[in-house]
């Protein structure tokens, strides 16, 4: 892939299902379930097999999210398969199955860890859903063994905080990321998008100078981790990313657009239904040093 006219890293949400209830989570694709996707996945040997088109098809750096990946028990293959392409390889996760047993199993075929942390005060957690229940509530001590442990095993640590609100005007989290040290800390405005969170959004939406009061509020002062901030405007089209069905998508639209499935259509064909921008992928800092 010409990394001069194409986006060279690929999102694949593989799982729909998410132990966690985030308010404002866009990637719910419980329309998905309901249609043509009852599982919420794909199986194992299909997912492998899309690890395996877009590798040959020159995407160099592959994301796998979910829902919450580390509820899928192939995740470990994924990884390796991607890993054997000579991919860079990244989760994204809640941290709730970032074990030892987990790390020291993936370790040698995993580049990147990005946990999500939105706040470090438990109260503001439960209220927009990013816990389980009464089982785990994230707080500061929380993610900061988690972090630590990914980092023990050699694992680059990236940071995600979606700013939405109940969280913009709290200070907090900039004392973790400062003792934390992560390589990225990527700070995202609570994105709207139609039929994935429409039930809580008017609750959770904020304005872009509201953004900027939390990222002014949580300044840091390691310059071994590099911030990138991401408005609504940035991540629409900026991304390409595959759906638990195996589809490209995009919400440049508002809502989610699917392409037809990889595996019928192939990747070239699928990618060319949907929109992207790579000079919107180059401006919020998507092409980086990811080796």
């Amino acid at each position: 892939m010409n990394t001069n006219n194409n986006i060279p890293a690929v999102n694949y949400h593989l799982w729909e299902p998410c132990n966690f209830r985030c308010k404002y989570c866009f990637a719910t694709f419980k329309d998905v379930r309901k249609s043509i996707l009852p599982k919420g996945h794909l199986p194992k040997e299909d997912a492998l097999k899309i690890v395996d088109k877009l590798a040959l098809a020159g995407f160099t750096k592959i994301t796998f999210a979910g829902g919450e990946p580390t509820l899928c028990n192939w995740l470990i293959d994924l990884i390796t398969r991607a890993k054997q392409h000579g991919m860079t390889t990244t989760i994204v996760t809640n941290g709730s199955g970032v074990t030892a047993d987990f790390l020291k199993t993936v370790h040698s075929y995993l580049d990147w860890i990005a946990i999500s942390i939105d706040s470090v005060t438990p109260e503001t957690n439960k209220v927009i859903g990013r816990s389980m229940g009464n089982a785990i509530t994230p707080d500061f001590n929380w993610y900061y063994t988690k972090a630590e442990l990914i980092k023990q095993y050699g694992i680059k640590l990236k940071i995600n905080t979606v700013v939405n609100h109940y969280n913009f005007n709290e200070r907090g989290l900039s004392d973790l990321v400062n003792k934390l040290e992560p390589k990225r800390w990527k700070i995202f405005q609570a994105l709207p998008v139609k039929g994935q969170n429409d039930q809580y959004f008017d609750e959770l939406a904020i304005t872009n100078i509201e953004l900027d009061v939390f990222v002014k509020q949580n300044k840091i002062d390691n310059p071994r981790t590099h911030i990138v901030v991401e408005n609504n405007e940035s991540m629409r089209g900026s991304y390409v990313m595959i759906d638990p069905a195996g589809r490209f998508y995009d919400n440049t639209n508002g809502g989610h657009t699917y392409s037809n499935p990889i595996l019928t259509v192939g990747v070239e064909n699928a990618l060319g239904q949907i929109n992207k921008d790579y000079q919107k992928f180059i401006l919020r800092g998507g092409l980086y040093d990811w080796k």
